[in-house]
């Protein structure tokens, strides 16, 4: 997550702008499957989050570049590569995504899914706020009324806790800076994650076999029940993002816009309900905030589309 998902405007060229059955399973799926990521999280907690971090971009490489060659798009990574702006941007993204993959992978397994689930309800205000900032895109009226209520929730937040919460806004400024980032990059969402998780490995497998031999890696060196789970952490990467890829193409903007709340609503709910992680009123409350901002962003999102 996110949620791992790439960003709402980065809506295919050429995608229709109208809701399609296929395309809602297509949506539903990827964020069903983005909300119960924690599950697998927390099953690897015992593991180094560097180690998992890196077993999910090689694990990826080979399902990504599979899914790329029964679409026949390999040529435009081929192109990326020889293009040396291109792959500079790609490098860019790789790294934002990479920081965000470490600090979630980290944050869900020391006990800190709330605090995730906070950093992805504020993306898309910080993205809408980055949008006026850097794009120069002009802020409606109940546009700056949600950014200043998630201002307020980060507000109570400090003051409860004593300093910023960090998680949270460490991944809400990751994600955000990454979608800005992605959004120029000129290459399909398929492509650019294969080629994101191939710059990623770049180092990552270096690290990988230093660990392994010398003893500290857990796939070759432990037990076969943690190889099998950071083997399937390249399923579990890869395989939401390819299916909400297609989904962006089969959806309104709109129902994405909105659909994108259910995967931290998710995490939310687990990290309270199953993880028994604590919310203190402070929190609460900062949530509150939080949430009254999102509804007033997606009315003025609906709102804008309509008058459209």
């Amino acid at each position: 997550m996110a949620t791992d998902t790439v960003p709402v405007a980065a809506q295919p060229a050429g995608a229709k702008n109208e809701d399609t059955p296929r395309g809602f399973a297509f949506g539903i799926t990827a964020y069903l499957l983005w909300g119960v990521l924690p599950f697998y999280l927390k099953a690897v907690a015992h593991l180094p989050a560097l180690e998992v971090l890196a077993h999910r971009a090689i694990w990826s490489v080979p399902i990504a570049g599979l899914v790329l060659i029964i679409l026949g798009r390999t040529g435009d990574v081929k192109t990326a590569i020889r293009t040396p702006r291109m792959l500079g941007m790609a490098c860019v993204t790789a790294a934002f995504i990479t920081a965000n993959w470490g600090i979630y992978v980290w944050a869900v397994s020391n006990g800190h899914a709330i605090d995730a689930a906070l950093g992805y309800f504020i993306n898309p205000l910080f993205s809408i706020l980055m949008a006026a900032l850097v794009l120069k895109e002009k802020l409606l009226p109940m546009q700056k009324a949600a950014i200043g209520l998630a201002v307020v929730g980060v507000a109570i937040l400090t003051w409860g806790s004593g300093g910023l919460p960090w998680v949270s806004l460490a991944l809400t400024f990751t994600w955000g800076f990454y979608a800005l980032f992605r959004k120029t990059l000129p290459i399909g969402p398929n492509q650019g994650f294969f080629l994101e998780v191939l710059l990623i490995s770049i180092p990552m497998l270096p690290y990988l076999i230093w660990l392994e031999a010398t003893g500290q890696g857990h796939f070759l060196n432990g037990v076969g029940y943690d190889a099998a789970l950071l083997a399937f952490a390249g399923i579990a990467t890869a395989v939401p993002l390819m299916i909400y890829a297609n989904a962006t193409k089969l959806l309104k903007l709109s129902t994405i816009g909105i659909m994108q709340y259910i995967a931290p609503t998710m995490i939310f709910l687990t990290a309270v309900f199953i993880f028994k992680e604590p919310l203190s009123g402070i929190k609460l409350t900062a949530f509150v905030f939080i949430w009254s901002a999102l509804a007033v962003y997606t009315l003025a999102m609906l709102r804008e589309l309509r008058s459209r």
